[in-house]
């Protein structure tokens, strides 16, 4: 008897739009400028995520067009104004790039900042009006990082949103990002900041990612792929990760909510990384067909870079 072989795995989604419908359905009132129906459907969700279909209009396409027509006529809408900032924080990053500051132009900072500026007068005054709109502040964090106001500011902004809402996740790891050595941080700053989220978060809520973000970013930041490997490798850093996923991915009280495909998908690249492919395996097929480019793109295409890990996690992990 020939026993068939598992069909191979389809390519992974990495749109938001096939894990969150929401993602869709505002893009489609985005297209056909419906400001009513796009409105309604952010303010119907947790702050979670209104903060992603902020940041998901703010990035998509018609939203140059239509995002300040809808302000100019609505300048008291926390929900245009925050997507408008985001907006202009998105273009203004698109046109810096990921880049290290050396490699960025003097034109492309100079547009990178006006930006930013001007993102933040819309923004200052949206939180000045709407002081527990987390979509708003998390704008405002991330532009504070661009426009390089310190670790203070960020942080001072930071702890704005987290009095009303003290476990979310987009500003925590955008405040993360601030924290890192390659934005003036330190690693026992974005540590300390990673451990005392996890900490205070309920047991099974995403928060520990940021725990393993953290160490993603200092092991990107060694001088060859094979050190920072090394260094996930280590006992100390495998605990940590370990306690991360008790925490999270592993715990019973963990849901598919908002971010869930962000978080399982740095679990498994970091699985990947330390090489406990039957780890990596599990998180990949509880992704399905989805994913999400998580720091995928630190190798290459994210879609590419996605599919040939859980491959080689399917592999030698076994395919669950």
């Amino acid at each position: 008897m020939i026993l068939a072989m598992p069909a191979p795995p389809a390519p992974p989604v990495l749109d938001a739009a096939a894990a969150y419908p929401q993602v869709a359905a505002a893009r489609g009132a985005l297209a056909a400028g419906d400001w009513p129906a796009l409105r309604t459907l952010v303010e119907d969700q947790d702050a979670h995520g209104r903060t992603t279909l902020v940041s998901e209009i703010g990035g998509a396409p018609h939203a140059e067009a239509f995002l300040p027509k809808a302000f100019a006529e609505q300048p008291d809408d926390p929900v245009a104004a925050a997507m408008l900032g985001a907006h202009l924080i998105i273009a203004g990053w698109r046109i810096r790039t990921g880049s290290r500051a050396q490699d960025v132009s003097r034109e492309q900072f100079v547009q990178f900042f006006d930006h930013l500026r001007r993102a933040e007068q819309i923004l200052i005054e949206a939180t000045a009006r709407h002081p527990q709109d987390a979509a708003a502040w998390t704008q405002r964090v991330t532009s504070a990082r661009g426009l390089e106001l310190g670790q203070s500011e960020a942080r001072r902004r930071y702890d704005r949103l987290a009095a009303g809402h003290p476990h979310h996740l987009p500003a925590q790891s955008s405040l993360l990002q601030q924290l890192c050595p390659k934005w003036s941080g330190s690693w026992e700053k974005a540590y300390a900041f990673a451990w005392e989220c996890a900490d205070a978060a309920p047991a099974g809520a995403p928060n520990a990612v940021l725990i393993v973000e953290a160490h993603l970013e200092q092991a990107f930041d060694h001088d060859s792929l094979a050190a920072g490997r090394a260094f996930l490798r280590t006992p100390q850093v495998r605990s940590a990760i370990h306690d991360a996923a008790q925490r999270s991915v592993w715990h019973r009280e963990f849901r598919h909510d908002w971010g869930w495909v962000e978080v399982r998908s740095t679990f498994a690249l970091a699985f990947c990384l330390m090489h406990e492919w039957t780890s990596a395996a599990q998180q990949f097929a509880a992704l399905g067909d989805l994913g999400a480019e998580s720091m995928f793109g630190y190798f290459g295409d994210p879609a590419e870079e996605f599919q040939r890990f859980r491959k080689k996690a399917y592999a030698k992990g076994g395919r669950p």
